[in-house]
């Protein structure tokens, strides 16, 4: 659904109005900022496209953020580079403009997945690294025992892995991005061993997600997750959760490479043949 808010945020949801605590609760997590650095290999010239707050910019020397929502954009620190206005479906670059690009938590936003994804390879040269969320394993997670709404929402949201892997093209690899047990970027699956923190409205706010269910479901999230974990019901099931330092759900990181060149293609084949 392609839908423009009054703040200019594209896609699906109104950042204007559920975005303001993103700086906050979304901050970013230095052991997720490294497997996002580890998978742009070097790429000094990045463009972050769907940039939000700037979360995980300092994984690339320079970054240049991609960012239609006007409150999003105004949440960035003044530390960080001021963001451009635009869509990832029409990028403002020249073809190959970046050693490397990255969207955090942004396909699901996006319009035309498709066509975004497209553009982030046309002016990218190098790697193209997305860090979101496979919607194959989304249910996978104890919160969907109590607001299965929810959850049913973002496995219909994210885009399949395969989809995304032929609009990137190139040679593609995904990643399970393992979630430490003290996250401090709060998507849902963060609070894996922290439940108590999913009371609190402003956190839930801060995922998307909460945004398209109504009053009721949040209503009987809170009481029933409330009253399992005063009665001990929870830990009885998932308390285990609590100590485990990581945890692999959803969370993933596909990484795309161009295809080789045709003229490095084509001198290859030559010397193989000569060869033979």
């Amino acid at each position: 659904m392609d839908v423009h808010s009054s703040d200019g945020s594209a896609g699906d949801v109104d950042y204007g109005s559920i975005g303001n605590g993103y700086a906050h609760y979304r901050r970013p997590d230095p052991r997720i900022a490294q497997v996002i650095a580890e998978a742009l290999g070097g790429a000094r010239k990045v463009v972050n496209v769907g940039a939000g707050a700037g979360s995980y910019e300092t994984a690339a020397q320079a970054v240049t953020a991609v960012e239609p929502s006007e409150s999003m954009r105004a949440q960035r620190s003044t530390g960080l580079p001021r963001a451009v206005d635009a869509v990832a479906e029409s990028l403002p670059f020249a073809d190959d403009e970046f050693d490397g690009a990255m969207t955090l938590f942004s396909v699901h936003q996006w319009s035309d997945v498709e066509e975004g994804l497209r553009e982030m390879r046309r002016v990218t040269r190098g790697p193209v690294a997305v860090l979101t969320c496979d919607p194959e394993r989304v249910r996978d997670f104890w919160l969907y025992e109590y607001a299965p709404e929810v959850l049913d929402t973002e496995a219909r949201r994210y885009p399949a892995i395969e989809m995304m892997a032929e609009a990137l093209g190139g040679t593609v690899g995904v990643q399970a991005v393992p979630i430490p047990l003290d996250c401090t970027d709060g998507f849902n699956e963060a609070y894996y061993g922290r439940p108590e923190m999913l009371l609190d409205p402003a956190a839930r706010q801060a995922c998307s997600a909460w945004s398209f269910v109504d009053d009721g479901v949040r209503e009987r999230f809170t009481d029933r997750l409330r009253a399992d974990l005063d009665s001990g019901a929870w830990d009885a099931r998932f308390g285990r959760l609590r100590s485990r330092p990581y945890y692999e759900g959803s969370l993933v990181i596909v990484r795309a490479t161009p295809p080789e060149p045709r003229e490095a293609s084509r001198e290859a084949e030559e010397q193989h043949h000569g060869g033979t």
